[in-house]
């Protein structure tokens, strides 16, 4: 344990800036499968409300609180938008170059940048993707003013509500974050080309349930032979095995007789015979791995921090099944020992 130390170089962190707003009017699908550029956005203010507590009183003591739902909404100011906002806007084209006002008002999404900075790499440190799902914008008020010798451009702003989404596992929500120096870059990339676009295919804002399945970390795991030099439960591995090498799917080499292996386990029956040491090469590192003898009476085991096992081995019919698993996301492979061969 260590003490906590503040404003340590490179932690004093900052957030600043908007920029990267990208309109996603929702489709008659109820997909937000056509995004447009939105230039000229000078501010965006998020708006949460609700999670109003409620005291409730009973035996002359306060007995609980109740939080009511809560709600999101933001305020968007600019000096222009895309003509894809009129429809979201209430206005619609009643002739090429005629707007009426008053009509229905479309649902869309949102996307946008805000910059990360610290006292290091200034606001390059990083960025957050701030998606907003189940937009409606309201009304809003335009003032126009004579031209004099200090003009200024009108810089309209709408008040916005939203709807929440489905969020698998969680309560819906009607906003997601992603920060840039939390994500896997490469990760990160697809997810903007999937927000801004390709030379391919069109701008498009992912429901929640995709974002995760894109996001969640991938888990990798590579068996390979314990070292020779290694030492485990008091014996050499070079004593318990030779030429032993890990395919896709199988592992070959020879695993000697070994008797006396009292430090493998204290039942005598299981202090001879034959033994494969494994290592394995896990990513994320902290994933949980189990290591099972399929066939055998081995496992499933959970590894510790060095992620070795050495297993007796009845026969070459039998296989090593291991599977890693981080954050619902998980790979299992199974190695064939049929070309095993076992001295006698």
């Amino acid at each position: 344990m260590s003490r906590i130390v503040w404003d340590k170089t490179g932690e004093r962190f900052y957030e600043t800036g908007v920029d990267r707003a990208v309109l996603y009017p929702i489709s008659s699908a109820g997909l937000y499968n056509k995004g447009v550029p939105w230039n000229g956005i000078t501010g965006i203010t998020e708006s949460p409300s609700g999670a109003e507590p409620n005291n409730l009183y009973a035996d002359n003591i306060k007995y609980l609180v109740l939080v009511g739902a809560e709600d999101f909404g933001l305020t968007v100011e600019c000096y222009t938008y895309p003509d894809e906002w009129e429809e979201c806007d209430g206005s619609a084209e009643i002739a090429p170059g005629v707007v009426a006002g008053q009509q229905n008002r479309k649902v869309f999404g949102l996307s946008y940048r805000t910059k990360l900075g610290n006292d290091v790499d200034g606001q390059d440190h990083g960025y957050k993707l701030h998606l907003v799902y189940g937009g409606l914008a309201s009304p809003s008020e335009r003032g126009y003013q004579t031209v004099n010798d200090s003009p200024e451009p009108i810089n309209p702003s709408w008040e916005i509500t939203t709807t929440p989404v489905d969020v698998p596992g969680y309560k819906p929500t009607a906003r997601l974050i992603i920060t840039s120096t939390k994500v896997d870059p490469a990760k990160l990339k697809a997810l903007e080309d999937i927000l801004y676009g390709t030379e391919d295919q069109d701008a498009r804002l992912p429901l929640p349930e995709e974002v995760i399945q894109l996001l969640k970390p991938s888990v990798a795991v590579t068996a390979s032979p314990e070292s020779a030099d290694a030492t485990l439960f008091g014996k050499k591995v070079s004593d318990l095995q030779t030429n032993v090498a890990v395919g896709a799917d199988s592992i070959t080499g020879t695993l000697k007789n070994v008797t006396g292996y009292t430090e493998f386990s204290s039942k005598p029956a299981e202090q001879s015979g034959h033994y494969l040491a494994l290592k394995f090469d896990v990513t994320p590192t902290d994933a949980v791995t189990t290591v099972e003898l399929v066939g055998g009476t081995k496992g499933p085991v959970t590894l510790d921090a060095d992620k070795n096992i050495v297993l007796l081995i009845k026969n070459n019919t039998q296989s090593v099944k291991v599977t890693s698993t981080k954050d619902g996301s998980s790979v299992t492979k199974t190695y064939a020992l049929t070309n095993l061969t076992l001295e006698s």
